[in-house]
């Protein structure tokens, strides 16, 4: 909204005698008027001005433990206090104890059967296990865990895997993305006709959520699926969300039986120069290119309240409520502002972010 401006005039009577309590009188008048005015216009004078809010870290692992991992991908505590950190470029998972001075391999590298290798997804379910995503020989595969890295299971998906594409440290295609609660494992494959596929623990599809999006390109199979790649979210109050990583920037809520509740247009100011930079078009391409669609989304969760936390490629958070509005525009500050790769909640309030494996207060800044 515009700032306004307010011109108060003094009349001044051509009769001295009256001049001055006229001009007094207007005067009170006009301060009135703009006092008014002031208070209605200052809410949204603020929220068209007001900078973001920075949450500052309030710990992380030390050095020593954090120079452990190449890559830091996935940060998480579990109900033991006990922390899960999943390093992908190392094809490791670690236990860190809860006083956060000993970190030690239970998932190491390797092909086989509770061993990942070229991992890229990772999530841990409300019951402290948790899924890896990786692809031994070409094949993509989901293996769960225990707590302690004990395999649990796992399954194969069919077919081969394509030619991972990837855009500033994100895969964008295949299991890219991942979420896990219990008794289902939740994947992002439009190529399936869905924006959601639920998975039992065994590998068998029971159920699609959310039908693709329009995207103006259904004729180019490759490129309407990379307009539809995003992220599935648990939501802790019951039901889903599905985050658009591509494309016009939205997000979907749905309920546990998969019917869908809102979609949401995200905007902001602090992407517009981003989103008015995006192309529109794409070139034809050769039988063995896939197209690359710059991300705008960099990952997403949902805290225990159900609140929808969305970390951009820029350094901005937005975080939306159950209703789907809009409450907060975060940046994180560490060592310098970050956008993070992961985030997870703490059953106390906390925050945990990658890289860097930060700890920050979730609730408002001071």
């Amino acid at each position: 909204m515009p700032l306004q401006s307010y011109r108060f005039y003094t009349i001044v009577s051509e009769r001295r005698r009256n001049g001055r309590r006229r001009a007094a009188g207007q005067m009170r008048a006009a301060w009135a008027a703009a006092v008014c005015a002031v208070v209605i216009l200052w809410p949204g004078v603020l929220r068209a001005t007001r900078a973001p809010e920075v949450l500052r870290s309030v710990a992380a692992l030390p050095p020593h433990l954090a120079g452990l991992f190449s890559e830091a991908s996935g940060f998480h505590q579990l109900r033991s206090g006990n922390y899960l950190v999943f390093d992908r470029r190392g094809h490791t998972v670690y236990g860190v104890d809860a006083a956060m001075t000993a970190a030690s391999k239970i998932v190491q590298v390797g092909q086989e059967a509770g061993r990942i290798i070229q991992p890229v997804a990772f999530a841990v379910s409300s019951d402290d296990r948790f899924v890896v995503a990786d692809a031994p020989i070409g094949r993509e595969r989901v293996q769960r865990f225990a707590p302690e890295g004990t395999r649990l299971g796992g399954f194969v998906l069919p077919g081969r895997m394509e030619v991972r594409v990837q855009y500033g440290g994100l895969v964008l295609n295949g299991v890219a993305s991942i979420a896990y609660e219990r008794e289902s494992i939740l994947l992002n494959q439009p190529e399936r006709g869905a924006v959601i596929t639920e998975y039992t623990l065994e590998g068998a599809p029971q159920r699609n959520i959310g039908l693709l999006r329009a995207t103006g390109h259904e004729a180019d199979a490759d490129l309407h699926g990379a307009l539809n790649t995003g992220i599935p979210l648990v939501n802790p109050q019951g039901g889903f969300y599905f985050v658009f990583q591509t494309g016009e920037p939205r997000f979907r809520k749905y309920d546990a039986r998969g019917t869908l509740l809102f979609e949401r247009v995200i905007q902001g100011a602090e992407l517009d120069s981003w989103l008015g930079s995006q192309p529109t078009t794409w070139f034809r391409r050769g039988a063995r290119e896939l197209p690359v669609v710059p991300p705008i989304v960099r990952t997403a969760a949902v805290d225990d309240a159900g609140n929808l936390w969305i970390v951009f490629t820029l350094p901005f958070t937005y975080v939306y409520d159950p209703d789907g509005e809009k409450t907060r525009v975060v940046q994180f500050h560490a060592a310098g502002a970050m956008a993070p790769s992961s985030l997870s909640f703490t059953r106390d309030g906390k925050l945990l972010a990658t890289p860097g494996c930060y700890v920050f207060e979730a609730g408002r800044a001071q």
